[in-house]
């Protein structure tokens, strides 16, 4: 990418502007959006449309390993139905109890599974009304993370000769980075581009760029760099935009003997990764038992207080009134305590992982960093990504700016071009990246494509993977069946406005039969998934392998394309779904996210779709010119019987 540096400062601070309106326009979108659909619906129509939870089974109550309240519950009506609560949700619990003070109690979910829900309540004490019955759930509005990003934004476009001054005018290419000398660090399990990047993140004076395309080795690269890194600092802070990354770098830097700190909401993080969480190290410390004990003789002043009747006389007042005094001393006290402790656990991490939004939680409120790395920084909002850095002395991005971005809902902040990434402008400004160049997921055929069309043919397969098949004598590692002709028509599901196209599953099914007996008789074994741009679709081929005996027995992932990006398996199905006369192509034209679907397959990569409707954008014309190339190109009338 050719450098692109801005004039002067007021090109900056419009740029900057511009970013700000487009976080207030998503703001007020998704805020609007939950007022008009959720809080101003009836009980009955929340309920209806997956918003909500009436009533419930209370099952089981206790307490986290940071003294946390959490309630498991199941729903008692509309069994199986879809809803809207996903894992890391924001939640209001509710009753309609007549004779309960406070009707509300805010929490987050830990866990879903079917029709039982986990909720950790931002309290250490239950409702009093929690086991009379009546009680319900509502999803609620997540706005901490824009109160946050917003801070965030504040402080960086305030910034003037300082060090976040300096890193934010290099990364919107307003000023030029001087270099400095490489140490040359060889770690032997990376390649050459691996450890050019290693020494780039590791040597540079203010910012870093890694470009990491699927399969390069993104995180073994972050991992080899922070190990380096924890050699000359303590401290080091590592970000994701999401839990599941910031869970996936906490393990792998675990597993290498890393002191590693993760912190954010145990509600959000990995049940296997608990044990590096701050309240759980809390918990093994050795003064936590002083800790539990403060605690509790506190809960205990404050019970034997609210015992005392409305009406008692002046020794009763004045017995009651030391209680609280009591509760207020001893809870002080383990405040204290407990600010001590986290300090020391804190100083004495290598590493601190969290979200973006988490490196605004209070326990890391005034540090400083000697360096951020932000991975998967191409699916970050820009003012997310200012969280992290004005709390460090050097920062490093990593991701794929030809991956998934981030999503906005807005349409004036998509005008704004809100959804432009941090990483975007700074690979475009700043003209300089270290690109990861051996991808070692995918056969060569899988890969050249995507190579072709995203990464100008920099892009090699390893050795290892460049000719890896599977074992079956149909080895085409790339197949692309068409059902042109046969008359399938995409359909619409008028509640979702998603699409589905229900005769390609039966084509897939055909395809996937013949696959796992092919494989079955070679002796190799392959996991397989099958992907799709649309939730409908995903939907009805999960509800038909559900149904399908001949496949009962098969452990295939179904799944949308937004919510596989980073994932991988043997065999990849995608279904394309659209086929109409316009050649209406919808999310298909969102080149990024096929790019994504394009380059999930190790072994076989089998497209399904319709060529006479996607023939007619240029890119996909492009994709059957390398179909009719490789003769990988067969009918869906092949598989209909």
């Amino acid at each position: 990418m050719t450098n692109k540096f801005l004039n002067n400062r007021s090109e900056l601070n419009n740029l900057l502007n511009k970013s700000l309106e487009g976080l207030n326009a998503e703001r007020e979108h998704e805020r609007k959006h939950f007022q008009d659909w959720v809080l101003r619906m009836p009980l009955n129509e929340r309920k209806k449309e997956g918003y909500s939870w009436y009533p419930l089974d209370i099952q089981k109550k206790g307490y986290t390993i940071g003294g946390r309240a959490f309630v498991i519950f199941n729903r008692v009506n509309e069994l199986g139905k879809a809803h809207k609560f996903r894992s890391g949700n924001t939640v209001r619990l509710f009753t309609q109890y007549a004779s309960a003070q406070k009707v509300e109690q805010n929490g987050v979910i830990h866990f879903v599974e079917k029709d039982k829900m986990k909720v950790i309540l931002s309290s250490k004490d239950y409702p009093e009304w929690i086991d009379k019955g009546m009680c319900g759930v509502d999803l609620g509005f997540e706005e901490r993370s824009y109160v946050e990003m917003t801070k965030a934004h504040k402080l960086i476009k305030e910034a003037e000769k300082n060090r976040t001054a300096e890193i934010r005018d290099i990364l919107l290419g307003f000023k030029k980075q001087e270099s400095v000398l490489s140490q040359n660090i060889q770690i032997d399990k990376l390649n050459e581009s691996q450890n050019n990047a290693l020494n780039g993140l590791v040597d540079s004076k203010l910012v870093s760029i890694i470009h990491g395309p699927p399969g390069t080795g993104k995180t073994t690269t972050i991992v080899e760099a922070v190990k380096e890194l924890t050699k000359r600092m303590n401290n080091l802070l590592l970000c994701a935009p999401s839990n599941t990354a910031v869970d996936l770098l906490t393990e792998r830097l675990a597993n290498e003997g890393v002191s590693v700190l993760r912190i954010g909401n145990i509600s959000r993080v990995n049940e296997e990764l608990l044990m590096h969480t701050l309240e759980a190290k809390l918990g093994t410390h050795p003064e936590s038992k002083t800790l539990k004990k403060i605690r509790k003789d506190a809960a205990e002043a404050r019970r034997k207080a609210k015992r005392f009747k409305r009406n008692f006389d002046r020794e009763a007042y004045m017995e009651r009134k030391g209680l609280f005094q009591e509760a207020a001393e001893l809870e002080t006290w383990a405040n204290q305590l407990e600010k001590r402790l986290v300090e020391q656990i804190i100083s004495s991490s290598q590493v601190i992982c969290c979200t973006l939004v988490g490196a605004s939680d209070r326990v890391l409120e005034n540090m400083e960093f000697p360096m951020c790395i932000i991975d998967e920084a191409a699916q970050a909002l820009m003012p997310s990504c200012w969280i992290p850095i004005a709390k460090s002395s050097k920062v490093a991005l990593v991701g794929d700016p030809y991956q998934l971005p981030p999503t906005v809902k807005s349409d004036q902040a998509r005008k704004l071009k809100f959804e432009k990434t941090l990483l975007e402008y700074a690979l475009e400004r700043m003209g300089h990246s270290n690109l990861l160049n051996i991808q070692y997921r995918m056969h060569e055929k899988i890969m050249h494509f995507s190579n072709s069309q995203f990464y100008a043919g920099a892009l090699k397969a390893s050795d290892k993977v460049a000719n890896k098949k599977l074992k079956i004598s149909e080895n085409q590692p790339l197949q692309f069946i068409d059902t042109a002709g046969c008359g399938f028509e995409e359909k619409i599901n008028p509640s979702s406005k998603s699409r589905y196209n229900p005769e390609e599953f039966l084509i897939i099914r055909e395809h996937l039969l013949q696959l796992i007996e092919a494989c079955k008789n070679e002796g190799d074994q392959a996991e397989i998934a099958i992907i799709s741009p649309y939730k409908e679709q995903v939907m009805h081929i999960s509800d038909a392998l559900n149904e399908d005996l001949d496949l009962a027995d098969h452990r295939i992932t179904v799944s949308t394309i937004d919510g596989y990006q980073g994932q991988e398996k043997d065999v990849v199905y995608l279904s394309l779904v659209r086929c109409n006369e316009k050649g209406d192509i919808g999310f298909l034209r969102d080149y990024r996210r096929m790019n994504v679907a394009m380059t999930r397959a190790k072994r076989m990569l089998v497209l399904v779709g319709d060529s006479g409707t996607i023939s007619q954008d240029r890119f996909y014309s492009k994709f059957l010119d390398y179909v009719d190339t490789e003769k990988a190109y067969r009918s869906a009338w092949e598989f209909i019987q």
